[in-house]
């Protein structure tokens, strides 16, 4: 006779326990590539479902100064953690986008000390003395990967979502920027304004090299 689909969960468990001895559920964090957790991905890395085992297990952790909880469901190896990780942590999905990558990409000059990041809601968040800027979108742009690396979007895409989010933006440079990937990427957006804009920027740049 076979096993019951909560006898085998029973069974699983008790294996993957044999192998979790104490002092692995944290070595399994430390190892990992990861310097910011929720707890549903600590949950996986150590196969388990969430519950009241894995709370304790984490407040112990928190209270013994192993791990840093940061915020609620979120935590940290320690204070030298990825702001940028945490940045799509924090309300997901969520993914760094427009003035972040577009400094960092040199498609403006102004600096900008917080961290902007496009999700489901509109939203400012301070933890550790960051700034988190979040801006809504649309779920059917939110849900494309198309343009996303490594949870930030490329410059093509950042330069799309500034332009889904404000009817007038001023780019600084845009000789580096890939004008065939901002076409492909167009679409998404569904969005005639957005077109014109963007057609508008592709003249402007094909004039100023003709100079």
């Amino acid at each position: 006779m076979g096993l019951t689909k909560w006898e085998l969960d029973v069974r699983i468990k008790l294996i993957y326990s044999s192998y979790m001895i104490k002092g692995d559920y944290l070595d399994a964090i430390l190892r990992s590539k990861n310097t910011v957790f929720t707890v549903p991905e600590i949950c996986m890395l150590w196969g388990e479902s969430s519950g009241q085992a894995t709370r304790v297990r984490l407040n112990y952790y928190v209270k013994q100064k192993k791990l840093i909880r940061i915020r609620r469901g979120i935590y940290v190896k320690d204070k030298n953690y990825d702001r940028l990780e945490l940045a799509t942590k924090i309300f997901q999905p969520a993914y760094v986008s427009m003035e972040t990558v577009l400094v960092k990409s040199g498609l403006i000059f102004q600096y900008y000390s917080g961290i902007y990041v496009v999700s489901y809601l509109n939203r400012e968040v301070e933890i550790g003395g960051q700034k988190y800027h979040f801006r809504k979108i649309r779920n059917e742009i939110l849900f494309n990967r198309a343009g996303i690396e490594n949870s930030a979007s490329t410059a093509e895409r950042a330069i799309l979502d500034v332009l889904y989010l404000n009817k007038d933006y001023y780019f600084d440079n845009l000789r580096s920027v890939d004008w065939d990937k901002v076409k492909n990427l167009l679409p998404i957006y569904q969005n005639k304004r957005m077109n014109n804009v963007v057609d508008k920027l592709i003249k402007e740049q094909k004039d100023d090299a003709g100079h």
